[in-house]
């Protein structure tokens, strides 16, 4: 296949409807999931594309233009990294976390000149940049409030020990953290070895250099791992401290009296009476 060739042809829709297809009969008939799941996913990926590169084959002339794409793509990976990390409240506390992620790569990038201050240049890296560090921060939210929701009782204990509430927590919520970022890290080894990404191969059928394609996606790579990592270490914070929670009650003050009753019990032995606390049934 060489870069000059088009690759919009009859054929190539022709692959896709097939092999969407075969998606869902494979989904249905192996994994009893809906039919419509492949190819309605399909479809609406070949439409938002199609409203894309048309939308940035106008954008991208101008740098005002281009920054308001940029704008618009990191509006819409908040509100997806907000829903994905099913937080009861201060989901949107994970913007600061993508925030902190790309305020670490793109400046230097641009201002080191390795990525020319271009429209058709920035985009491009800021939206995998983007979307990276949106799935790690959505993935570490989420697993560390689920570790914190069934791994309560270790924070209690560490509470009791004297341990403040914030190291408490991160005590839970270190291992989960690390998870999020085991993809990109696993795709970082492998790299040439077991998959091409994206931009290499993007690269290496636009220019035919696989030089150039092997460098371009090195930077990406390490791009990557920097602002995961930061917006990872965000999130962590965010969870510890108690923005982003699953709460949907307060906790009860210091004091206050529990909603239960006691019941009385004689040791079979001893003959000593012993209580149990059990919640107070509703009437």
């Amino acid at each position: 296949m060489r870069g000059a060739e088009p690759l919009l042809t009859p054929m190539l829709i022709i692959v896709c409807v097939v092999m969407a297809l075969a998606a869902a009969a494979v989904n249905r008939l192996a994994l009893n999931g809906s039919v419509w799941e492949a190819p309605s996913a399909a479809v609406r990926a070949a439409l938002q594309l199609a409203a894309v590169s048309t939308v940035l084959a106008v954008a991208l002339q101008r740098v005002w233009s281009s920054m308001l794409v940029l704008v618009v793509m990191f509006i819409v990976a908040s509100i997806t990294a907000a829903r994905r990390s099913q937080a009861l409240h201060g989901a949107w506390w994970l913007t600061i976390a993508l925030a902190a992620g790309m305020v670490m790569v793109i400046p230097l990038l641009t201002l080191s000149g390795v990525v020319p201050f271009t429209g058709v240049a920035v985009v491009p890296v800021f939206g995998i940049v983007l979307g990276g560090t949106m799935t790690a921060s959505a993935v570490a939210a989420r697993r560390a409030l689920d570790a914190l929701t069934q791994r309560a009782g270790e924070v209690e204990a560490a509470l009791s020990l004297g341990l403040s509430e914030r190291f408490s927590r991160m005590l839970v919520i270190e291992r989960p953290l690390s998870d999020a970022l085991l993809p990109n890290l696993d795709q970082t080894r492998t790299a040439g070895l077991v998959t091409l990404p994206g931009a290499f191969v993007g690269v290496l059928l636009a220019t035919g250099s696989a030089a150039q394609a092997a460098a371009v996606q090195v930077l990406v790579l390490v791009s990557l791992l920097l602002a995961q990592v930061c917006g990872v270490a965000v999130v962590g914070e965010l969870v510890v401290r108690g923005k982003i929670t699953r709460q949907t009650l307060p906790s009860a003050a210091p004091g206050q009296r529990r909603n239960c009753h006691r019941i009385k019990t004689i040791g079979p032995s001893t003959g000593v009476s012993g209580a149990r606390v059990l919640p107070r049934q509703r009437r």
